[in-house]
């Protein structure tokens, strides 16, 4: 993140994202996040509390940079409420204003503990309530759906290379960032480091289907690459980017037949972590640790039941076999 993001910032809100980005170890991207949410909040709170107007279009333009601090802490849960009805009238789901909720506790508890604003009092918010999102099902492939897919990657120079970015993302669970940000020192005997969200660091397994596929693709990955820490290269030898990894999936998603269907690399991913649970046996727990999942909650959605399972238990009811006709006769 440059300084010239924050331009538009008043000094309490650029203290903030800058100490989540140095100090809390946030990615610049978490913290754009941050900034985008809270901006719009600021923005609300000066064109109500400040210069006593309804917010209209002109919120998205809005300077804040004025904005002084005692405009920023004078604030209660119910302008917060307001601010989240506004975003409501806006059409922002649950998950959405959980996010910006999730942004202004943090905003305000950094406020409420690293400064003397709030001279040692509480937050303001530390009683606001995360909206609760409505819980979908994970999108997956099936098992037999996994397999066609591997079976059709596309061939030619970069087979292996394609191959094996397949195989990790449906035997490890990783996420694109994490896939792309392998570097060939990562790997060591049958592990593999992963530097996840926040910059946190987990270590996975490798099977043989993940090792074999790493070996064939060494054996041909460029001698000379201009990027020699990465482990996916791109046909310039530079480290391969997220973009060119999704295309790779979209045109081994269409050889098999399973395009358009909303699959992506984190569809993979959840793939993965659905085969490890349903068929593997794999604990919800050790399940966790393998995605890098900060909470187990979010672990959970992975253990929604398949239709295969629903019939197989319907099948072992005691009373399945129990038919009053043939008891009649």
């Amino acid at each position: 993140m440059n300084q010239s993001d924050l331009n538009d910032c008043p000094q309490l809100l650029k203290d903030f994202l800058l100490y989540m980005l140095t100090i809390r170890g946030r990615s610049p991207k978490t913290v754009m996040a941050y900034h985008i949410d809270l901006r719009l909040y600021l923005r609300y709170i000066k064109c109500v509390k400040v210069l006593h107007m309804e917010p209209d279009d002109s919120l998205k333009t809005l300077s804040i940079a004025d904005l002084s601090s005692d405009d920023i802490i004078s604030i209660t849960l119910s302008d917060v409420y307001a601010f989240l009805n506004y975003t409501l009238d806006n059409g922002n789901n649950a998950s959405t204003r959980a996010r910006k909720v999730s942004a202004l506790r943090s905003f305000y508890k950094y406020i409420s503990t690293k400064t003397n604003y709030l001279k040692g009092k509480e937050s303001p918010l530390k009683d606001l309530e995360i909206p609760s999102p409505k819980r979908a099902l994970p999108r997956y492939l099936t098992l037999d759906e996994s397999k066609s897919l591997l079976i059709h990657i596309p061939e030619g120079p970069y087979h292996e290379r394609d191959y094996c970015i397949v195989t990790l993302f449906l035997n490890c669970g990783m996420r694109l960032s994490e896939l792309c940000g392998i570097n060939m020192t990562d790997i060591r005997d049958n592990t593999l480091r992963l530097l996840g969200k926040g910059n946190k660091e987990r270590m996975v397994y490798l099977n043989d289907a993940c090792l074999d596929a790493i070996d064939n693709y060494r054996k041909v990955r460029a001698t000379s690459p201009k990027e020699t820490q990465a482990l996916f290269l791109s046909r310039q030898g530079r480290r391969i980017n997220p973009r060119r990894v999704e295309q790779i999936i979209e045109s081994s998603l269409k050889l098999s037949q399973l395009d358009g269907r909303g699959y992506s690399p984190h569809k993979l991913r959840h793939t993965a972590a659905t085969l490890m649970y349903q068929h593997g046996g794999v604990d919800i727990r050790a399940l966790k640790e393998i995605l890098g999942h900060e909470n187990l909650s979010t672990t959970e959605i992975y253990t929604h039941i398949s239709e295969k399972q629903l019939e197989n238990a319907a099948k072992q009811s005691p009373l399945a076999d129990f038919n009053t006709s043939s008891k009649k006769q």
